[in-house]
């Protein structure tokens, strides 16, 4: 597993309007320090409902993250999972859609 990576996961039953059921999701656990496989990993769950939030980054399929749909990186739902909630990974975002995150992540944790 690393970074960026694509992966399927059980949510379980969601309350309120918490991203719930078995879903995609991106890994967004650096890759040092997954190096030390820790028993839960950071996720931001996908969605393909498109909202106007400025939280969700837009997420083309293509052959690299092996999406079926456009999806939508609920980036406000990131939480911490068991691995063993985790597919293996599906594919990849890349790069630039992993910066995105990052710099949504740091804007709601009102980081400069």
């Amino acid at each position: 597993m690393n970074y960026g990576d694509v992966v399927q996961v059980d949510f379980g039953t969601p309350v309120g309007s918490e991203a719930g059921f078995f879903r995609p999701a991106v890994v967004v656990t650096s890759d040092a320090f997954l190096r030390f496989r820790p028993a839960t990993v950071f996720v931001v769950p996908l969605t393909s409902t498109r909202r106007t939030f400025p939280s969700h980054i837009e997420v083309e399929p293509d052959a690299v993250n092996r999406l079926d749909v456009t999806s939508w990186a609920i980036v406000e739902q990131m939480r911490a999972v068991a691995l063993a909630r985790c597919s293996a990974a599906l594919g990849n975002v890349g790069p630039a859609v992993g910066h995105q995150i990052v710099d949504v992540l740091a804007m709601i944790v009102g980081m400069p």
